[in-house]
């Protein structure tokens, strides 16, 4: 396939499809944020993510660990992240209770010095209704469909500095490939990019993620190290409240492990 124009009902059925997948059933995995600033040191947090989807769309609770220092001690967070049309994040105050997010809060490393934010795991923008098509393009060597999603005027008021998000997806399976943040100026000022998937029990899951700002040019690698699907989570497990609650991890022998 060539590069060209795309048919505006080829693009939106490509949309709708993308907003359908996902890892079936209730799913667990584990992983490691690799922080790659430009100058200076790595650093690594690790995570664990229960994922499901309930009839608002996909839900995601969180767990950050960034490890102990000279100076401080290990730093715990905790996310609730609700996707679809209606979408919302929760966050566990270390002190008690348990906040939403909104605002700019949204747009803040989910731990100090990492491109990752709340928003880059929720993509709200995939349920934008305002987009336009820009066409077809070869991505790292495949087809892709190139879409421009612009927010709606309620979330465009409250965050100005986001004009729209670009979005690539591939032709033949539908997935997300890469996604950029727009700024008010039209340039890019962040890339969110898949390096790479791992298949897992018969289902094809994202391995590799890698977040960049296009200013600093400071990057974070969000790499799966674990996996266990098909599992049956509680209900409750999602809901806000429960953040404060502790979390166990699924036995070892339902866990796929993962090479880097």
């Amino acid at each position: 396939m060539q590069p060209g124009k795309l048919d505006p009902a080829e693009g939106r059925a490509a949309l709708e499809q993308m907003r359908q997948l996902g890892i079936a059933g209730d799913y667990y995995l584990e992983f490691q944020l690799r922080i790659l600033p430009r100058r200076g040191e790595e650093s690594f947090v690790n995570g664990q993510l229960w994922g499901s989807r309930n009839e608002i769309g996909p839900v995601t609770r969180v767990r950050l660990v960034s490890p102990a220092s000279a100076k401080t001690p290990p730093t715990e967070r905790r996310l609730l992240i609700q996707n679809g049309p209606q979408s919302s994040v929760w966050r566990a105050d270390p002190n008690g209770g348990v906040e939403m997010l909104g605002g700019a809060s949204l747009f803040e490393p989910m731990v100090p010095d990492t491109q990752l934010t709340a928003f880059d795991l929720q993509m709200p923008f995939i349920y934008w209704n305002n987009f336009s098509y820009e066409g077809l393009t070869r991505f790292r060597g495949r087809p892709a469909y190139v879409l421009l999603l612009r927010p709606p005027p309620d979330f465009a008021a409250k965050h100005p500095a986001l004009t729209a998000v670009r979005v690539y997806l591939d032709t033949q399976f539908k997935a997300l490939m890469q996604t950029e943040l727009i700024g008010v100026e039209g340039a890019v000022t962040k890339t969110l990019s898949v390096v790479d998937l791992k298949k897992v029990d018969e289902q094809w899951i994202v391995k590799t993620i890698d977040v960049r700002d296009e200013a600093t040019r400071n990057k974070t690698r969000f790499n799966v190290t674990a996996a266990a699907l098909g599992l049956e989570f509680s209900r409750t497990l999602f809901q806000p409240a429960q953040l404060e609650e502790e979390v166990h991890a699924p036995a070892e022998s339902h866990l796929v492990r993962i090479a880097p």
